[in-house]
């Protein structure tokens, strides 16, 4: 476990001494000296900051392009040295790889092209001796067709697995049994000849979905979460959990106007997703997870369309569902709109009771931040003020690999190039996931020293010269050290460790501010410019109970001045300022 550690009065000799460079630098010699102080009456993954790995892109460690696990033991390192909690690993399990290991054949075992077993047992040893845990991805909804379940399930209508997925006769002939499209395109319904029924996939057809109807796939599916979470794992990412269920009526779904992405008429999905039965196998895997010592914790992959959904997949205020449902209401605004980043951070402080939100502002499965947020021009600036939110509020953080250098989407100009099968599908209006999922820029070397090979399985994108954490790390204003010092603080400041959140200023439409305030230590204010033009903000903080007039410089923009009073605070351009008042 990562020691959460409390500011001393050298600490406080030490941010007086940096302000003026813009705030502490983490791993200095007065951050290392700090006292430590771990408050014991709170868990872990409160305040972790969760990184996200997706293990091919990397790095490779043996030279044929592809990531693997001894390449992410070299750089553990560069994760110590940033500040992460957690790493995320997307799947690692053994898989024909037709969704890049969500398509998995065995549970207890790893891939081969990412190494052995005793080299995932060495990443989880190397992991805790720099306080980073290991969280495995769990993908509960389906299997690859190649798994031995669904070889004995397709084998004959009498075979004992035959139950364990979903398998139905056609409306008529030629005919799927309903209307339900995948969400990769087309029907959700494949047709085997051999025993002259459709089997049910919400994803690819290589991917059918278990029946969670019934109790041996559950006894199944919690076997293999043992095995990982006897191995010493910290918890578990549940990939598409909200659609373990069906409804078993099986009509058809609302047709709505226009077609998708894939040619495919406009549907609901709401037959499909989101049932209440997943409730109560929530709550058995919640208490699967609470008989292992730890704290260990469940993530979930939870799209949802309100925060009143998110709100039931905590168990509500029972608090025995999952500790972490992903908060996706947030990262995903996709545009820079004050007022609704305002309101989405507001409805996680209000509307979720006392449970812990989990922001999430990027992942494998959409483009990166620079291609949703960027304007082209400010896309650093931009980068900063939105680590500056996900690091600054009171939400266990989730980041994916490469957003603490910039690393850009790159999509593929040609179909020829595209390896998702999405892409493959969809194209030219859907281009695939490629683009957000590049190798990792670590130099300026061949392939960006991501792997030795002249083919990696991505293409390294053009920018790595400049883009890179080579380049960055001694850089005192790169997005790396931004990164860094955010971190950094959000353990050594007991306000922005476990402090309230309060919106200010809430009129405001260019200026997205709030206050952190936990008892006896001072309030820390943050202001975030969300315009190209330069903007001054002021604060009136006794109407909130503060008393203290004179802001302190944590952390601020490149650029930006250290305020004399709360009266007259500048932001440059998508500028951010960080300060305790006193």
């Amino acid at each position: 476990m990562r020691t959460l550690r409390f500011r001393s009065s050298a600490f406080l000799a030490f941010t007086l001494t940096v302000a003026a460079m813009g705030g502490p630098r983490h791993g200095s010699a007065a951050l290392s000296q700090s006292p430590s102080a771990q408050d014991q009456s709170d868990v872990w993954w409160k305040h972790a900051v969760i990184y996200e790995i997706y293990p091919r892109s990397f790095q490779d460690s043996n030279g044929d392009g592809i990531g693997d696990l001894n390449g992410i033991t070299s750089r553990l390192d560069h994760l110590k040295d940033l500040g992460v909690d957690m790493i995320w690993l997307s799947p690692i399990y053994p898989s024909p790889q037709v969704d890049f290991g969500y398509d998995i054949s065995d549970y207890e075992a790893i891939d081969p092209q990412y190494g052995t077993m005793a080299d995932f047992d060495r990443l989880l040893d190397e992991a805790k001796k720099r306080n980073i845990r290991i969280c495995m991805d769990m993908v509960m909804n389906h299997t690859s067709d190649k798994h031995r379940w669904f070889i004995e399930s397709a084998s004959s209508r009498t075979n004992p697995k035959r139950d364990w997925y979903i398998w139905r006769d056609g409306k008529s002939p030629g005919q799927p049994p309903n209307n339900w499209l995948s969400t990769f395109g087309h029907s959700a319904w494949q047709y085997d000849p051999k025993t002259k029924q459709y089997y049910y996939h919400y994803f690819y057809i290589q991917q059918p979905d278990l029946n969670w109807r019934n109790p041996e796939v559950q006894k199944a599916m919690f076997g293999a979460v043992r095995f990982w979470l006897d191995k010493g794992v910290a918890g578990f990412r549940l990939d598409a959990v909200p659609t373990l269920f069906e409804d078993p009526s099986l009509k058809d779904e609302e047709v709505q106007p226009g077609t998708n992405k894939f040619g495919d008429p406009n549907e609901s999905t709401s037959l499909q997703e989101n049932l209440p039965e997943v409730h109560n196998v929530m709550r058995d895997l919640r208490k699967l997870i609470d008989s292992y010592p730890g704290n260990r914790v469940l993530i979930g992959e939870t799209y949802l369309p309100n925060v009143q959904e998110l709100y039931k997949w905590y168990g509500d205020d029972r608090h025995d569902e999952l500790q972490l449902p992903m908060d996706m209401q947030v990262g995903f605004i996709n545009k820079l709109d004050v007022a609704e980043f305002r309101k989405k951070i507001t409805d996680a402080e209000t509307k979720i009771g006392d449970n812990q939100p989990l922001f999430v502002f990027d992942n494998h499965d959409n483009p990166r931040l620079d291609y949703r947020y960027g304007d082209g021009k400010h896309n650093t600036e931009i980068e900063r003020m939105l680590a500056a939110i996900l690091f600054g509020s009171r939400a266990t953080a989730l980041m994916y690999y490469g957003d603490e250098i910039g690393m850009t989407t790159t999509i593929p100009t040609r179909v020829e190039d595209v390896k998702d099968p999405i892409g493959k599908t969809g194209w030219p209006k859907e281009k695939g996931r490629d683009g957000e999922r590049t190798p990792m820029q670590w130099d300026t070397s061949k392939n960006a020293g991501f792997t030795t090979s002249d083919h990696p399985w991505l293409p390294v994108p053009p920018d790595y010269k400049t883009i890179n954490v080579a380049v960055e790390k001694p850089k005192s204003d790169s997005l790396l050290s931004w990164y860094k010092r955010l971190i950094a603080l959000r353990r050594e400041v007991p306000a922005l460790h476990s402090g309230k959140e309060m919106m200010l200023n809430t009129n405001d439409n260019h200026v997205l501010s709030w206050l952190r305030q936990t008892e006896g230590h001072p309030p820390v204010l943050i202001a975030c410019n969300f315009t190209a033009n330069p903007q001054t903000v002021s604060f009136n903080l006794a109407q909130d109970g503060v008393t203290g007039k004179h802001p302190s410089t944590l952390l601020k923009s490149p650029g930006a001045r250290d305020p004399a009073s709360l009266d007259k605070i500048q932001l440059p351009p998508f500028g951010v300022y960080i300060g305790e008042v006193k």
